[in-house]
């Protein structure tokens, strides 16, 4: 009886990644001259073809590794080279080990190192082949024949270990998860995440940009500048209407029951992703308020 037991379970689960995998598609779209933008399961990649080979920014869960990995070969035969993660996040770095194994070095602000470390000691035993080998504080330039590269990072916004990536040439700005196009973003307030750093690094965002820059959100659709600016219009107000109701001694279940205060966003659909209006109030909330203490 329990080998049937386990016979069915494997089946289901069997099944079960099949559906997965067959659900998903992975489209590859030209956004500037040799850099694309690559959506499928989790956060969007960034790729770069140039002289060396593929860069690619994030690499979303390793079960679509192969995938990707035959989608890219529609742009080029050469191999990836070089990976950068823009945070700890699995849907960013599932398929780090994947392409590790094809030759690609993993870049990566040291905080994600860290947090990946960490995250795997709590599971078991550290697993190397996933983890970035070259990282970087503040601050990373690549340079290539006719692109130069820098990734900046962005302090306590999504995590502690954020980064964004610019090409200077191609006028392409990667924000990872610190930006989520048309929604409400997930803010990871237990790693290091801020909505005051999240706000900031849009700020920071949009100094490094013009009208023509095309922005690769973490998720979501490709945004224009403009897109960026209702983005941090809408961090901006909400937070602001949410500190309004701390000052006034308003407790934290009423603030996030509070429906008006995220309505006129609510309304053009920034609440139908991952994050809805409620969980996001409750963000704001907890992070401000863990701010004063």
């Amino acid at each position: 009886m329990k080998k049937l037991i386990f016979l069915i379970a494997l089946f289901f689960t069997i099944i079960s990644e099949a559906q997965q995998n067959k659900e998903v598609t992975i489209t590859l779209d030209s956004i500037s001259k040799n850099i694309y933008m690559l959506t499928g399961q989790g956060g969007n990649i960034g790729v770069f073809k140039n002289e060396k080979g593929l860069f690619i920014i994030d690499d979303q869960f390793a079960r679509l590794s192969k995938r990707i990995l035959t989608k890219l070969k529609s742009i080029s035969n050469q191999p990836v080279t070089m990976v950068i993660n823009t945070h700890f996040h699995g849907d960013h770095t599932g398929g780090n080990k994947n392409f590790t194994e094809q030759g690609a070095t993993i870049f990566a602000q040291k905080n994600v190192r860290s947090r990946m470390v960490s995250k795997q000691k709590e599971k078991g035993d550290v697993i190397y082949e996933t983890l970035p080998v070259i990282t970087f504080d503040e601050g990373l330039q690549l340079y290539f024949k006719n692109e130069n590269i820098k990734a900046y990072h962005v302090h306590n916004a999504h995590t502690d270990g954020d980064a964004i990536i610019y090409f200077a040439n191609g006028n392409v700005l990667h924000m990872g998860d610190t930006f989520f196009n048309g929604r409400y973003p997930y803010i990871d307030l237990k790693s290091g995440g801020d909505i005051n750093g999240y706000i900031k690094a849009s700020e920071k965002a949009l100094l490094l940009i013009n009208d023509d820059t095309k922005v690769i959100p973490g998720h979501g659709k490709l945004a224009s500048k403009s897109d960026l600016e209702n983005f941090l219009k809408m961090l901006k107000e909400i937070t602001n209407a949410i500190q309004k109701e701390i000052d006034a001694g308003k407790s934290k279940n009423d603030i996030i029951k509070n429906t008006s205060l995220t309505a006129f966003y609510d309304s053009k659909g920034f609440g139908d992703g991952f994050i809805n209006p409620e969980r996001m109030r409750q963000t704001i909330y907890t992070s401000l308020t863990q701010k004063k203490n």
